[in-house]
Order: structure tokens, then sequence, then C-alpha cells
């Protein structure tokens, strides 16, 4: 069953959206002032009071030092800690002893050597994407046979995520303007999206 993941709530609305919508994953950006989406660590841990039991919250982090990334997964009570930006393996370990949390690792895919890169990395789970946030889908004739599970990222819409599972079978998807209207989650969207990845995974019947 490919799992779902909607990321960069920011908003009351964006929770209560969740909420109705239901997917296994939400993401909050923390401390990445560039994104119209970031939030402070105060202000995601209100936001992630608000959800029900049966879905977990991810913190987004880019190139931020570790203690601070291990401070602020406590003070959100985050699931999983997401890092898009250049940690390194060493960088990975230490912040999953830290934190005691599973490390999720963002790749760019741009060529088959990324794509080697993604597999050895030390993080308990790893995404392939087009340029981090960038909402277009990378050439996933790359990722066939690729060697590990791995969330996809990219290009995903309610529309494309039926194909985005038959084609790739990644073990989650990651979406986030996909289920936007002018920047802003959009309710419908995000409900279409959900259930978009619960019938692609069903089994055809033959």
């Amino acid at each position: 069953m490919t799992r779902i993941k909607i990321c960069g709530l920011f908003r009351e609305q964006d929770i209560a959206f969740a909420r109705d919508a239901a997917p296994d994953y939400v993401g909050f950006i923390l401390n990445f002032p560039p994104s119209h989406r970031n939030l402070s660590p105060e202000r995601a841990a209100e936001l992630r009071a608000g959800l029900p039991p049966g879905i977990r919250a991810v913190g987004v982090f880019v190139d931020r030092p570790l203690d601070e990334v291990a401070a602020a997964a406590a003070r959100i009570r985050l699931d999983a800690i997401q890092l898009h930006g250049r940690e390194d393996d060493a960088y990975i370990g230490a912040l999953r002893a830290a934190a005691a949390l599973p490390v999720w690792k963002a790749f760019r895919v741009r060529s088959k050597e990324d794509l080697v890169a993604a597999a050895d990395s030390a993080a308990d789970e790893i995404l392939l994407d087009n340029g981090y946030g960038t909402g277009e889908a990378f050439d996933w004739r790359l990722a066939g046979g690729f060697r590990r599970p791995f969330i996809l990222a990219g290009g995903l819409t309610p529309e494309t995520i039926p194909g985005a599972v038959a084609a790739l079978r990644p073990k989650m998807i990651d979406i986030s303007s996909g289920v936007e209207t002018e920047r802003i989650k959009d309710r419908n969207k995000m409900i279409a999206a959900v259930r978009a990845a619960r019938q692609a995974s069903i089994p055809k019947e033959r």
C-alpha cells in the first residue's frame, strides 16, 4: 500500500483539511524563511496538537544545526525528521541518536549517479525529488528498478498520482503544491489526492 504525505501545512485551516483528508503523514517546514510555508517550532507544535492520532507529523529541515533540529523535534512531538539540505551520513547518524526518531533524506534526481547516492544513504527513508519543492517531476524513467524503497515527490497531483504509483510503486508519495490553489492548501484537492493514492494501491483484478 502506497502511503501519502501532504507537506507544507502552515495554517489552522490546513490542519482541518488534513483531518478531513486523512493522509498518513503531514509535513511542517521549519526554520526555513525562503518558503512561504515556513513555521517556527512553537507554531508547528500548536498546529500539531490539532492532528488526530492516526496522522503522523514530519518536520522538514534544511541544513540546520543538529541540536536545533533535535530540540524542535521534541518540542513538536514529531514522528520523523526529513532533511532537504547537504546533510551527510555522519549528521544523519548523530541526529537519529539525538532525537531517537527515523531520519528521512531527500535527493535531487538528475542522473543515475544521483540514484546511487540515494541508494547508499544511511537515512531510514529516502525521498526522490526533482529539486526540493519545485513542484515538477524528474524523469521517472531513471528510477526504474531502483534498489530500495523510496518516497516519491515532485510533479504529483490528484491526476498524476495513479500513473506514478503504477509506474514506480513508491513506498510513499509526498505532495505539497499539487494540492494547492494559489499557493494555499485546497481541501478538495487534498481529499482527492489521498483518495487517488489509496485507490491506485489496490491490486487490480485480472
